[in-house]
């Protein structure tokens, strides 16, 4: 029993706090300077191995070049060579304060503005350690390496982070062997593989913050895609669980690539949508808007404006309009009642000579909007700033597939090719809401193509090619 033991003719040994296979933690009392410390020991028993003194240095070596008030200070490091234990030690500055483990164990819950506050706290320490030259990545973020101060007024309390048992500079992922730490549930895919990124630290911090919010293990949630699935065992705004899935996105390209980036929108937001223009990979000379953030997309199409094709169009509904109005004349003239069938045949004609006009006066003057909330979708035309066809919303949930049909040519019963242009296509349960196409409003393939890569990562639902 180490207890009571007094190490480097210094530290007084009182109390164990953790301990893994080689490594123990210890409060000891500094009989020098009569404060409280922590000592890490690791011990050359059956357990060791050489990585473990690895990381072990570069732990003492890492503590000893940081200095921030949310990070344990670095004290000493030393030689164990007493007759009960062999090893070496790291001390460093008390906290006197929880893990977040102790407090959920405890049965304690955090509200969103107290997740909120502990976001923003490890973000900013994250931006420390990220900042500097080289990176410094801690690897192992969970709840049981943040500490947290008692409650002050409407702050969470003071938070802390702690154990860099695990850390990594970037230099070092570079070069030379990788080594596998973390732990299971909190660590990116990338991690996996030993390669570590700042971002990986990020994916950390995400699933801590599920954890927080739900209650739940991250581990012990249900995955699609290797995602961590928590919408339905949490009630939180969709603009923190959008955020939430954006820290945890598995694929480096999609996740956010930085603390400061992260941080940036938890502030610019105050956690609420901001929607922002987007133009990244947006075609050359398109007029589409294309808006979205944290929980809502819009998307607005304007008029296509003249086509050459529309001359073609043009013409054909000027000379199919003549004809069935020569037609319903002569019928009219013919005597009553034997001209009422006559006319009467004359309808479904005038119904596509007038959907042709409007095809046309559509194409030149009407616009399309599109816009995807957390609740609902709503599909408006509008012509000349006149809203007039405003169909009832349909819930958000019930969005089934979501299809782009690549431009392709039809043969008719003679054999003669017609080109049916792209069109992207959104199915919300038995409703369909569509773009391109035979639509009055014409838009290129490139166009479409943008729109429906859009729609894929924001819904984040599957495109299928019809």
């Amino acid at each position: 029993m180490i207890t009571g033991q007094i190490l480097n003719d210094r530290y007084e040994i009182q109390q164990q706090l953790g301990k893994k296979p080689g490594r123990k933690t210890f409060i000891a009392h500094d009989l020098t300077t009569q404060e409280l410390v922590i000592i890490k020991l690791l011990s050359f028993n059956s357990d060791f191995e050489w990585d473990d003194l690895k990381l072990f240095e570069r732990e003492a070596e890492t503590l000893k070049s940081l200095s921030h008030p949310a990070i344990p200070r670095y004290l000493n490091y030393f030689e164990v060579n007493a007759p009960t234990i062999r090893g070496f030690a790291l001390v460093q500055t008390y906290i006197p304060a929880q893990t977040l483990e102790q407090y959920l164990q405890s049965g304690r819950t955090f509200t969103e503005f107290e997740v909120k506050q502990i976001a923003t706290a490890v973000l900013n320490i994250l931006i420390y350690l990220h900042s500097l030259n080289p990176p410094v990545i801690h690897r192992d973020i969970k709840p049981s390496n943040i500490l947290l101060g008692e409650r002050s007024g409407n702050s969470v309390g003071q938070v802390y982070l702690v154990d860099f048992g695990s850390v990594q500079t970037v230099l070092a992922t570079e070069g030379g062997t990788r080594t596998v730490v973390g732990t299971y549930g909190y660590m990116p895919p990338e991690q996996f593989g030993g390669r570590t990124v700042p971002a990986s630290d990020l994916y950390s911090l995400g699933a801590t913050l599920i954890y927080l919010a739900t209650g739940n293990h991250p581990a012990d949630l249900p995955q699609k895609d290797l995602r961590i699935q928590f919408d339905n065992v949490v009630n939180l705004s969709s603009s923190l669980t959008r955020w939430l899935k954006w820290l945890t996105e598995p694929s480096l390209d999609q996740r956010v690539s930085s603390a400061n980036a992260a941080l940036q929108a938890l502030d610019d937001s105050h956690w609420q949508p901001q929607t922002t223009a987007l133009t990244i990979g947006k075609p050359a000379g398109s007029k589409i808007q294309l808006t979205k953030s944290w929980d809502a997309l819009e998307i607005r199409i304007p008029p296509s404006g003249f086509k050459v094709s529309m001359l073609f169009t043009g013409g054909f509904a000027i000379a199919w309009n003549s004809f069935i109005l020569f037609w319903t004349i002569a019928a009219l003239s013919a005597p009553f009642p034997a001209n009422i069938p006559f006319v009467l045949f004359s309808l479904p004609f005038w119904s596509a000579g007038g959907l042709m006009v409007w095809g046309i006066v559509f194409g030149l003057f009407g616009s399309l909007q599109l816009r995807i909330d957390n609740q609902q979708v709503s599909f408006n035309r509008s012509l000349f700033g006149f809203t007039f066809h405003r169909p009832q919303a349909s819930p958000k949930e019930n969005i089934s597939k979501l299809a782009f049909i690549h431009q392709h040519f039809t043969k008719d019963s003679e054999g003669n090719r017609t080109t049916v242009p792209a069109q992207l296509d959104i199915w919300i349960g038995v409703k369909k809401y569509s773009f391109g196409g035979k639509t009055a409003i014409v838009l290129s393939e490139a166009e479409l193509a943008w729109l429906a890569h859009e729609l894929k990562d924001w819904l984040d639902i599957p495109l299928s090619h019809d």
